[in-house]
């Protein structure tokens, strides 16, 4: 009996210490992941930008006076030759009044000139002059007529002057403010201008662009010349956040690199036809960009390490971490890939942010 609770014993504790050996099974995690495919994908990039007038045009007085009418509102407008500002014109009739008499005693001065010189040469022929009194005759005459062309270059430079008094627009736009009235004293070499005459019909919008971009951008159009000429139209924004019914072109890119800031000016031109773009203004440039058979992916499948971008690629069973290359366009949402990737490639599209290089994983069915 002795024995055989002995042997029980024995057996019992084989079977304990046999059950508590027994290894667990090392699982493989299984993923989501994404094959890579040719992709076609249109984004759009933001700049802000600046709006002026086509032509805006500060307006001087050409000479010293009073203004005596403001002859226009401010934010009207005007059109081409349209009188803005009348200045006082006493001393500027006077001055041609003055002008134009002295052109008829010069002209009086030159006739009688005339016939002294022709009456010494009708002596002289007859031998009853010197040749020195018939050349006085003649000095005489000259000097008659320069003085003549004197006093019209003085007659022409009062009737401007007068004319100068009504100062006005030199293009059809929008008038701006009006900082001097009736009776301010104004002269050509104020600091301020009279008004400002913004020729608004189109506008210019003027943006910049960093001289990287600028580079992907030439490259794909292969030229300045061709990328002007074939680049989608853009679109601006409003400082409202309304987007502006017309859609405008780039005209010009600069050949000059800002290098304090590393960027390009560009200018797009938008038509103006029912006013609403006033110089001065600002908004934001939105420019689209097409990419076909591009290698677009998620944002937040990849994880950034030192700003460099990394995916896990799935390699013989392994999550393997790539570097890649991605744009800077970008919709918030999706890069698009420049290098690091190919079609056919599988990347993991869950729990990148726990994965470890080299980590067994399964692809989820």
């Amino acid at each position: 009996m002795r024995a055989k609770l002995i042997v029980f014993l024995v057996g019992l504790v084989v079977l304990c210490g046999c059950s508590g050996s027994t290894p667990a099974t090392n699982m493989v995690r299984q993923y989501e992941v994404i094959e890579i495919k040719p992709s076609d994908i249109s984004l759009q990039s933001s700049y802000p930008a600046s709006i002026n007038g086509r032509q805006d045009i500060d307006i001087y007085p050409k000479i010293t006076g009073f203004i005596e009418k403001v002859c226009f509102n401010e934010g009207e407008q005007v059109k081409k030759g349209q009188t803005l500002f009348i200045i006082e014109q006493v001393q500027y009739q006077a001055a041609l009044q003055t002008a134009q008499a002295n052109v008829e005693a010069a002209k009086a001065g030159v006739a009688t000139a005339q016939l002294s010189y022709d009456s010494k040469k009708v002596l002289f022929n007859r031998e009853v002059v010197s040749q020195f009194e018939l050349s006085m005759a003649e000095n005489q005459l000259l000097t008659a007529k320069a003085q003549l062309s004197q006093a019209e270059a003085q007659e022409t430079d009062a009737k401007n002057n007068l004319s100068y008094t009504l100062v006005k627009s030199p293009a059809n736009g929008i008038a701006g403010t009006i900082p001097f009235r009736e009776g301010t004293l104004v002269s050509p070499t104020m600091p301020k201008a009279l008004t400002t005459v913004s020729d608004n019909s189109s506008m210019y919008v003027y943006f910049s662009m960093a001289e990287s971009q600028l580079l992907n951008l030439l490259r794909d159009y292969g030229t300045t010349a061709r990328a002007l000429e074939e680049m989608p139209d853009i679109s601006l924004r409003l400082t409202d956040g309304d987007m502006y019914t017309h859609t405008g072109r780039i005209e010009t890119i600069s050949g000059v690199i800002d290098q304090s800031t590393g960027s390009v000016s560009l200018r797009a031109v938008f038509p103006n036809t029912e006013g609403l773009l006033r110089s001065g203004g600002s908004g934001n440039i939105i420019m689209p960009f097409q990419y076909e058979n591009a290698i677009v992916i998620p944002q937040n499948i990849t994880i950034e390490i030192q700003d460099k971008n990394y995916v896990y690629k799935v390699i013989d069973g392994v999550a393997t971490q790539v570097p890649i290359t991605v744009s800077k366009n970008s919709n918030g949402v999706d890069y698009i890939v420049e290098s690091g990737l190919s079609y056919g490639d599988i990347i993991i599209s869950e729990g990148v942010g726990m994965l470890r290089n080299g980590t067994p994983v399964e692809i989820k069915k």
